[in-house]
């Protein structure tokens, strides 16, 4: 007869079953979902505002919340759950601060200092998301995937930027083409004369930094990897040509002296 402590476990080793199996039906559409969501996020913070996106906005994100809430109900240890997924949970109590209207309860240059926090909490949290969604769709595809998450981090950055660097703001980024060009100079580590006056444009920029210096690290190791490589692969093309070259005599040399023996 199975102890307390066992059934308790093979229910916890069920419902991580079912949550994997729920998990992997719903992959797709919220992946898709994601990236939907990056572009309305991007849409948004370049400026453009308007009642279908708000509505779109809210829907996805009620969306997010039903599977965050239904995932955590399901997960048998909720406290690793919240551990691997809180900044997704931060991404979801964003647009929620935002429909309470939180940060209006200041005045003033707090509640400017507050929206702009907010904003900076979104991005990094979006950020999270769709990197979370291009590891789904673009596993074991090394460059490309890193690639694409660098294409990802710089659009997104670049929205943010502007948002927070743009005359209105009192930054110098009048355009998101400027915003983008900015983040392009540091995505590459080329720097550039323009420095973030915001404090969250600071921050922003601190964190695309370190993004792209990690990022410029991994592709340094990967192509020297790539060409360390292709030298031992014709070092050792050499040594395989040289050997076979060297058994071609030895079997010439063998089949002279068994001739020379028959003969004999």
């Amino acid at each position: 007869m199975a102890t307390e402590p066992e059934i308790r476990t093979a229910m916890e080793r069920e419902r991580q079953q079912l949550l994997e199996q729920i998990s992997d039906a719903l992959d797709r559409p919220m992946i898709v979902l994601a990236f939907v969501w990056l572009g309305l996020v991007i849409v948004e913070f370049v400026g453009y505002r308007g009642p279908l996106l708000d509505t779109l906005n809210t829907v996805i994100w009620g969306i997010f919340v039903c599977h965050f809430l239904f995932e955590f109900v399901l997960a048998p240890r909720k406290g690793a759950y919240l551990q691997r997924n809180w900044l997704t949970a931060i991404a979801l109590v964003v647009p929620a601060l935002r429909l309470l209207r939180i940060a209006r309860l200041a005045t003033g240059l707090r509640a400017a200092r507050a929206t702009r926090g907010l904003r900076l909490l979104k991005i990094v949290s979006t950020v999270n998301r769709g990197i979370r969604a291009l590891g789904t769709t673009m596993r074991r595809h090394g460059i490309r995937y890193v690639v694409a998450i660098t294409v990802l981090v710089t659009l997104l950055g670049a929205a943010g930027m502007y948002a927070f660097e743009n005359p209105g703001e009192g930054g110098g980024l009048p355009t998101y083409g400027d915003a983008l060009w900015w983040t392009a100079m540091i995505m590459t580590t080329l720097g550039s004369e323009y420095w973030p006056r915001t404090a969250e444009g600071r921050i922003l920029g601190w964190l695309l930094a370190l993004f792209a210096f990690a990022v410029f690290g991994y592709i340094t190791a990967t192509l020297a990897s790539f060409f360390v490589g292709q030298d031992v692969q014709e070092r050792d093309d050499a040594l395989l040509h040289a050997e076979i070259i060297a058994l071609r005599d030895e079997l010439r040399e063998l089949r002279h002296e068994l001739g020379g023996r028959d003969e004999a």
